[in-house]
């Protein structure tokens, strides 16, 4: 019997597109003698839907689309394709999270997600009733088949003997004899997480001495960033291959003797820059494309994060996608305008210069009278850049243009960011790196040829908001700073170091900001956005 893993990207609440993909790749299927084709979680809806499952309505559409769906499936292959189901009963939650064994002109079987996510960026169980593992076995001709959803299996304990979960379904059910296990899965990428998949993937195949396919989706929603990388391994847990990362894919494999009919066998591990890269520029394309804007714009500085942002950028939609400014003061340094020319040239892409100087004088004389201010001060550093993010969001107006912001997580972790100024846009690209990780991205980009240049690299950071500003006038120097995020904002371990209780203690008080921060894409374990649920008005003291 021949498989197909169809790892595709579905679009959220654009079901007509996500069923002519489907269908496609049905088609593909069917050329390559499959009998069989497995879809990821939620495949027919887009995921995840969030509160847009507020709006029964969008059920009843996916419904609709779906029953248009199994009337398309070709003759002599079966199909397994993620939605979501309305809860008859009276009691419990409106919806199951499921899916739908189809062949044509029918529904053959529904299988209902057993363990709901609810930490870091989901919260199924606002939604989603539980449904029943043990009623997930099914066959197909002579083969038996036991189906899972994404977190079904992750109720194992971790090689420390932990668990999230106070029990595993899968070890209360009684163990049948399959000829294959499947997970279908919505899994959002961060480094790292492909490990921990193979090991909840290894553990479940070892329990039903099965074999056991992992069927991922691929794309972006939001912040959120799915990697694809599906995979098979044998009844040891063994690798036997794998699909592509960050790219559709679809590969076929022999269910008796478990090769693949691409010939790949387990992929070679890219570098983790070179994941990195992959993943936010995968966010930044998908988030535009699936907000409906093609066209993105940004403050080109002549410094560290917005170089990356903006190599990232033409990546994601090409130069001619990407519109670049110069916004410059009196406190900006020559090189710093001259770096950044090299670098759009390098990028084949003209840089607008617009000075604010005048406007800066304009603005500063008017505050320092009103407010009767006599020194320099932070209200003139905001100033220059809330008049940036101005002209910024006025070009997002005339243009239908998409600011990208260019601050890094560590800044975000400290509050050195403006409000209304360089916090201003409409996705946060590398609000989920530390400055390390930018300085590493710089390097991967100049991997083959200095593409950023080196200055760029090698100079202190600067705001360039006062004479001779550095970065590390604020803020400790970066290493020290990047570890802390890591340990505090990251991995949340207590405040140990003079570095770890500064931190700590400014996070508390800088939380408003991020509560207006741009979409940040998650690359991380604990990303600021949506899986962070800090509050703003408290007065917790964890240093003293």
């Amino acid at each position: 019997m021949r498989i197909a893993l169809a790892q595709i990207n579905a679009t959220l609440g654009d079901f007509n597109y996500n069923k002519d993909k489907i269908l496609n790749y049905i088609q593909s299927a069917k050329e390559k003698k499959a009998e069989l084709v497995i879809f990821p979680e939620a495949s027919l809806f887009g995921y995840h839907p969030f509160d847009l499952l507020e709006r029964e309505a969008l059920v009843d559409q996916q419904t609709k689309t779906l029953k248009d769906l199994v009337k398309k499936i070709p003759a002599g292959i079966f199909v397994l394709v993620g939605g979501f189901e309305k809860n008859k009963n009276k009691k419990g939650r409106p919806y199951y999270n499921v899916v739908f064994l189809c062949a044509k002109n029918k529904i053959l079987k529904t299988f209902r997600k057993e363990l709901l996510p609810t930490g870091d960026v989901f919260d199924e169980a606002r939604f989603i009733e539980k449904g029943k593992l043990s009623e997930n076995y099914f066959k197909i001709g002579s083969k038996k088949f036991f189906l899972t959803i994404c977190e079904d299996i992750w109720a194992w304990e971790n090689k420390k003997g932990e668990s999230i979960y106070l029990e595993n379904p899968l070890k209360k059910i009684k163990k049948q004899k399959v000829d294959l296990v499947i997970n279908m899965s919505a899994s959002p990428f961060f480094q790292g997480k492909l490990k921990q998949r193979e090991y909840v993937v290894q553990k479940t195949a070892k329990h039903f001495k099965a074999p056991m396919v992992y069927v991922n989706l691929v794309g972006a929603q939001d912040e959120i960033i799915y990697d694809g990388q599906s995979f098979l391994v044998d009844k040891k847990g063994i690798t036997r291959f794998s699909c592509l990362d960050f790219e559709e894919d679809l590969n076929v494999f022999d269910l008796d003797t478990l090769e693949d009919w691409n010939g790949r066998g387990a992929k070679n591990k890219i570098l983790e820059t070179e994941q990195l890269r992959k993943a936010l520029v995968l966010g930044i394309k998908d988030f535009c494309g699936k907000t409906g804007l093609s066209k993105v714009h940004l403050g080109l500085s002549g410094g560290i994060d917005s170089a990356v942002v903006a190599c990232l950028a033409v990546d994601a939609l090409g130069p001619n996608n990407v519109k670049l400014f110069a916004l410059p003061t009196k406190f900006n340094q020559k090189q710093s305008f001259d770096l950044a020319q090299t670098l759009a040239k390098n990028l084949k892409i003209d840089l607008q210069t617009i000075s604010i100087q005048s406007v800066f004088e304009n603005i500063k004389s008017v505050v320092d009278q009103e407010y009767k201010i006599n020194e320099f001060s932070l209200v003139h550093e905001n100033l220059q850049s809330r008049i940036r993010g101005l002209l910024m969001m006025a070009y997002s107006n005339k243009a239908g243009s998409l600011l990208l912001t260019t601050g890094n997580k560590s800044e975000y972790a400290t509050g050195y960011a403006t409000l209304y100024g360089d916090m201003c846009g409409g996705l946060a690209v590398i609000g989920d790196l530390t400055k390390k990780q930018v300085y590493q991205l710089a390097e991967h980009f100049n991997k083959e040829y200095e593409l950023i240049p080196h200055e760029i690299i090698t100079r202190p950071p600067s705001a360039e908001l006062r004479p001779n500003q550095k970065d590390q006038d604020s803020l400790p120097e970066y290493d020290v700073l990047d570890q802390a995020v890591v340990d505090i904002v990251e991995d949340r371990k207590r405040a140990k170091s003079k570095i770890d209780k500064w931190l700590v203690d400014i996070l508390m008080k800088t939380e408003f900001k991020r509560w207006q921060s741009a979409p940040v894409l998650k690359v991380s374990e604990h990303s600021f956005g949506r899986g962070r649920r800090y509050p703003v008005a408290h007065r917790s003291k964890e240093c003293v």
